[in-house]
């Protein structure tokens, strides 16, 4: 013991570093387990709610669906279940397997055990004589969402639409919060505008992918979370403020790759100072991104303006490595023949966008994705790549 008490001081010392070190390395160990045990048993629940659905429709019902007695035999079986598990299995909620299996009965799960590659051959088989040939072997259903997501998800009749909010819901770790609003703001449809057949259906199977500037517009931007209606009179540095304190939402509407760099970003020539509204870096399109906001109808004025500023940014600010400076310039109201005579014809880097305080309506949506489609079309191929 007077061994021990006689150690110096930082002996002492370099053992609580090591001990703070083992204690934090276990900790993310242990956490990083009862994370993926809690995806796990997430996993299993939506897998077990999908085979549930499967059972009620292609065992008791043959497949088709909705069988006469449907509506009985989902209340007899819920009462049942009720009894055994407990809550959960209330005829609505089997109601819902049922629909989710449905929306997404197209990931099969048995496959022959002796030759998993002949999926084309075994099916040949009939069913009953397979079963007697070798017991199933079931493969892993890709359900990367929890169940309160596919509950929001079977609600979206369109396959496409449907599958293109499953994949970003995963891909970006969209809340179930944030994917109602997603739904609900249109993201798809806002999207899909301004995109060829092709591209939609890119977009539908693979989600957003950013690689040129107009991948990260939408048209309108939805920024009803700002709460500027309530207001009889606002102004541009009202709406400014209102992004501002409501940063990262504005963020997740903007969408992929997004980082904030400054707002009233001052620009000097020759003693002049002018600033621009907001400055974003974008890491998937690896350049600036400035905003320049305008309550009313955007101006020939204000594309010149903002074509100064990314000259500006391009000039003094880029590095060798980055691709040239996006401008967008997002107003309540847009003349596209204006936007259209004032800039070059195949311009790629400014951008006139429009934003919506409120969520639109299903009419005023489908007015803009036309509108979209038809500017898509007069410009003709996207020519997708690096900015240029």
């Amino acid at each position: 013991m007077r061994e021990i008490n006689r150690l110096p001081k930082t002996t002492g010392d370099a053992v609580g570093v090591a001990a703070d070190a083992l204690f934090k390395r276990v900790a993310e160990i242990i956490n990083g387990a009862r994370g993926r045990m809690a995806r796990a048993v997430n996993s299993a629940m939506v897998r077990a709610y999908w085979e549930t659905g499967r059972e009620i429709v292609e065992i008791e019902q043959a497949g088709e669906p909705r069988a006469d007695y449907g509506a009985q035999l989902i209340e007899r079986l819920s009462r049942h279940m009720t009894e055994r598990f407990g809550t959960g299995f209330s005829i609505r909620n089997l109601e819902r397997m049922r629909q989710f299996y449905l929306a997404f009965a197209d990931r099969a799960t048995v496959i022959d055990p002796r030759d998993a590659s002949a999926d084309n051959d075994v099916q040949l088989i009939p069913p009953a004589l397979r079963a007697e040939l070798a017991p199933p072997v079931e493969r892993e259903l890709p359900f990367a969402l929890s169940w309160t997501h596919y509950r929001l998800l079977i609600s979206i009749a369109d396959p496409s639409t449907r599958s293109f909010y499953e994949t970003e819901a995963a891909r970006e770790g969209w809340s179930c919060r944030e994917l109602e609003r997603q739904i609900a703001s249109h993201l798809y449809e806002r999207l899909a505008a301004s995109r060829d057949k092709d591209d939609v259906l890119a977009l539908a199977h693979q989600g957003q992918e950013v690689i040129t500037p107009q991948d990260v517009v939408k048209d309108p931007l939805v920024l009803e979370f700002l709460g500027l209606p309530d207001r009889p009179h606002w102004r541009e540095r009202d709406l400014e403020q209102a992004i501002i304190d409501h940063l990262q939402e504005f963020m997740l509407e903007l969408g992929k790759g997004f980082s904030f760099v400054a707002r009233q970003k001052r620009i000097t020539l020759d003693g002049d100072h002018f600033f621009v509204d907001l400055v974003f870096y974008n890491r998937l399109l690896r350049c600036f991104v400035l905003i320049d906001l305008k309550l009313g109808k955007l101006t020939h004025r204000d594309l010149g303006q903002l074509q100064m500023y990314v000259n500006w940014y391009d000039r003094t600010q880029r590095e060798a490595h980055e691709e040239p400076t996006v401008g967008i310039a997002l107003c309540s109201r847009r003349n596209d023949a204006v936007v259209r005579m004032t800039l070059p014809e195949g311009e790629k880097r400014i951008v006139a966008a429009r934003y919506e305080v409120l969520l639109p309506s299903a009419k005023e949506l489908e007015a803009a994705v036309q509108e979209g489609r038809r500017a898509a079309e007069r410009q003709g191929p996207s020519g997708r790549g690096p900015a240029s």
